[in-house]
C-alpha cells in the first residue's frame, strides 16, 4: 500500500513537472487533416493527450467491470457463504468443547451445508466430537478412522482412536495407534509418552531409551525430566541384567547414577554388581555417595551386609561409619541400632533406637525397641509397651505409586503403567494416632516404660506371730523388679528392688544364710526372726 502511494505521488509530480516545462516553452502545433488546418498551443495539445489517455483507461475499466461482474457476484456470495460456514464451525467446536450436544449437532449440520468437507477438514472433527458427546461412539470412531487416512488430519484421527481404545480398555489397540502416530510424528507428546510406557511395560528398554532420546532432541521434554526418565529406564534394564550379566548391569546402573545421582535403586544395583566381583571398595564408595545424598534403609542394609563373612561387630563398625557420614539422621540411628542389636550390644542399641524415636515418632523405632527388649530382658510387658507405641506412631516411608505400597522399587506403576511413578514417602490413608511432637511422644513412652518384672513361684507363709510382719509386707509388695544386668550382683545388694529392708550388721551378712522371699519361716534357708524385729529383712540369692 505504501509503495502504491509512493508511485502515485511520483506520477503526479512527473505530470506537474512536465506541464510546467511545457508552459515555460510556448509554441504552436499545426495539424492538417483532410484539407483542415488545426492549430493549437503545445499546452492545450498536451492536456488533450492526457485527458484522452485518462478517458481510455476509464472506459477500459468500465468494460472490465461489466465483463467480470458475473464472476464477482458469484465470488461475493461464495465468500459470504464461506464466512457463515466458518462462523458455524467455530460455534459448533465451542459448543462441543462445552458439552452442548444439541448446539454442536445443529452447527455441524449447518457447517456441512455451507462448507465442503474437502475444503475444511475440521468438519470431520466437529462431527466426531458431536457424536462423542451424544454417545454415538461407533460413528465417532468411523470419523476418526476417516481422518486417520488423510495426511492432513492423520495425527488428529489417531489421537481420537487412541482415546477411544483407552476408554474401552483395549490397551493393545491403543498401543498400536500410539506407535503409528510416533512413526509419523515422534514429537507428539501423548503418542511418545504412551509408546514409551508400552515399550517399558513389555521390557523393550533399548527401544524406550531410543524414543526418549528422540523426544529430547525434538525438545518435547525438558532436559531434567528426560535425564530422570532415562535414568529410570537404565535402572530397570540393569535390574533385569543383574543375574545374567552383572557387568552390563553395573555399567547401566552407573550411567543411571550419572543422570540421577540420588536414584537409590541404581546405587544398590551397581553395588551388588561390584560385590559379585568381590570389589567391596567400589561398592562401598557408591553406597556411601548415595547415602550422603539421601539416607535410605535399603542402602544401609546393603552397606552393612556387603561382606558376607563379617562378624556382627564388623557390621556394627560399618553401620557407625554410615552414621558418621550423615549424623543426626533417623535412618543412620536405626541402622546403628539394628547392627548393635545383632551384636548383642543392648545398651548402645537401646540408646540409638530411643534417639531415633525422639527425633521422629515412627513405628520402625518402636518396633526395634521391642526387639531389643525381647532379646535383652525378655519382659513381655515392656515388649507390649513398645508395640503399643508403634501402633500409635506414624508409619514408615515406603515405595508408593498411585495408592499402591510396594516393598521394593519398580520402574512402572502397576495401576496406570506410568513411568517413574514410585516415590519414597509415607503412605496415605493411614490411621493416625494422637497428634504429638515426636520428641514429646518418645519421652513420654520412655518415661512410662514399666520396670522389668521377674515372676517367681511364691508359697504362702503360715500365719504366726513371728512372721506376721513378713506376710503383711509380702501381701502389699509388688513383684520384685530389677534390671537384668544387675541380676548377677543382686545377691550382694543389701536392698531388693521396690522393697525397703533394714541393713543387717556386717556379721550377720557374713555368717547368716541369705533368706529367700516367700519361703516359710521353718525353711532351712531362712533364719528365725523375732516379732520385735521390724521391718523383716528380705534377701535375694
Amino acid at each position: 500500500m505504501i509503495i502504491r502511494l509512493f508511485i502515485f505521488l511520483l506520477v503526479v509530480l512527473g505530470l506537474g513537472w512536465g506541464f510546467s516545462w511545457i508552459a515555460d516553452r510556448p509554441g504552436l502545433i499545426s495539424i492538417t487533416w483532410q484539407d483542415h488546418l488545426i492549430e493549437t498551443s503545445i499546452m492545450v495539445a498536451a492536456s488533450m493527450v492526457v485527458a484522452l489517455i485518462a478517458a481510455v483507461m476509464i472506459v477500459w475499466w468500465v468494460i472490465g467491470v461489466i465483463w467480470t461482474s458475473p464472476l464477482s457476484v458469484r465470488r461475493y456470495f461464495r465468500t459470504r457463504k464461506r464466512d457463515r460456514g466458518y462462523q458455524a464451525l467455530s460455534t459448533g467446536l465451542i459448543a462441543a468443547g462445552a458439552g452442548n450436544a444439541v448446539l454442536a449437532r445443529k452447527m455441524s449440520i449447518r457447517t456441512r451445508g455451507l462448507l465442503s468437507a474437502d475444503q475444511e477438514p475440521l468438519i470431520h472433527l466437529l462431527e466426531a466430537q458431536a457424536a462423542l458427546i451424544e454417545g454415538r461412539h461407533a460413528d465417532a470412531r468411523a470419523k476418526f478412522e476417516q481422518m486417520s487416512e488423510d495426511p492432513e488430519t492423520r495425527e488428529l484421527g489417531l489421537r481420537g482412536l487412541y482415546m477411544e481404545a483407552r476408554r474401552l480398555g483395549a490397551n493393545e489397540a491403543a498401543r498400536q495407534y500410539a506407535e503409528k502416530a510416533v512413526e509419523h510424528a515422534p514429537y507428539l507428546p501423548w503418542a511418545a509418552q504412551a509408546t514409551l510406557e508400552s515399550r517399558s511395560q513389555s521390557g523393550r528398554w533399548d527401544e524406550a531409551i531410543q524414543l526418549l532420546d528422540q523426544q529430547r532432541a525434538a525438545s518435547v521434554l525438558e532436559r531434567g525430566e528426560a535425564e530422570r526418565l532415562k535414568a529410570v529406564l537404565l535402572t530397570a534394564k540393569a535390574s533385569e541384567r543383574l543375574e545374567g550379566d552383572p557387568n552390563g548391569a553395573r555399567e547401566d546402573a552407573k550411567a543411571a547414577l550419572k543422570l540421577a545421582k540420588g536414584l537409590v535403586p541404581a546405587a544398590i544395583i551397581a553395588a551388588k554388581a561390584y560385590l559379585r566381583e568381590d570389589n567391596i571398595r567400589k561398592a562401598a564408595s557408591i553406597l556411601e555417595s548415595a547415602w550422603k545424598i539421601e539416607p535410605h534403609p535399603d542402602l544401609g542394609r546393603t552397606y552393612v551386609r556387603a561382606r558376607s563373612g563379617d562378624s556382627t561387630l564388623d557390621r556394627l563398625k560399618r553401620a557407625e561409619k554410615l552414621e558418621a557420614l550423615r549424623p543426626n539422621n533417623i535412618e543412620s540411628l536405626l541402622v546403628v541400632a539394628q547392627a548393635a542389636l545383632d551384636a548383642q550390644q543392648f545398651p548402645k542399641a537401646r540408646a540409638k533406637a530411643e534417639a531415633a524415636a525422639r527425633m521422629q515418632s515412627r513405628e520402625a523405632a518402636y518396633l526395634l525397641l521391642a526387639d531389643i527388649e525381647e532379646a535383652d530382658t525378655g519382659d513381655q510387658g515392656r515388649v507390649r509397651h513398645w508395640m503399643a507405641q508403634a501402633l500409635r506412631a506414624g508409619r514408615d516411608p515406603a515405595w508408593v505409586a498411585d495408592g499402591i505400597v510396594s516393598d521394593k522399587w519398580l520402574p512402572l506403576s502397576p495401576v496406570t503403567g506410568r513411568l517413574d511413578a514410585f516415590e519414597w514417602k509415607v503412605p496415605f490413608g493411614q490411621i493416625e494416632g494422637p497428634v504429638e511432637d515426636g520428641t514429646l511422644a518418645a519421652d513420654e513412652a520412655i518415661a512410662t516404660l514399666p520396670a522389668i518384672t521377674i515372676r517367681e513361684d511364691v508359697t504362702p507363709a503360715v500365719e504366726t506371730p513371728e512372721n506376721e510382719s513378713t506376710n503383711q509386707v509380702a501381701a502389699d509388695m509388688q513383684p520384685v523388679v530389677v534390671p537384668q544386668e544387675d541380676l548377677a550382683v543382686a545377691a550382694k545388694t543389701p536392698t531388693a528392688t521396690n522393697v525397703t529392708a533394714e541393713q543387717p550388721p556386717e556379721a550377720e551378712k557374713q555368717d547368716e544364710p541369705v533368706p529367700f522371699f516367700g519361703r516359710p519361716p521353718d525353711d532351712p534357708g531362712v533364719k528365725d526372726s523375732s516379732a520385735e524385729k521390724s521391718p523383716t529383712r528380705l534377701r535375694l540369692y
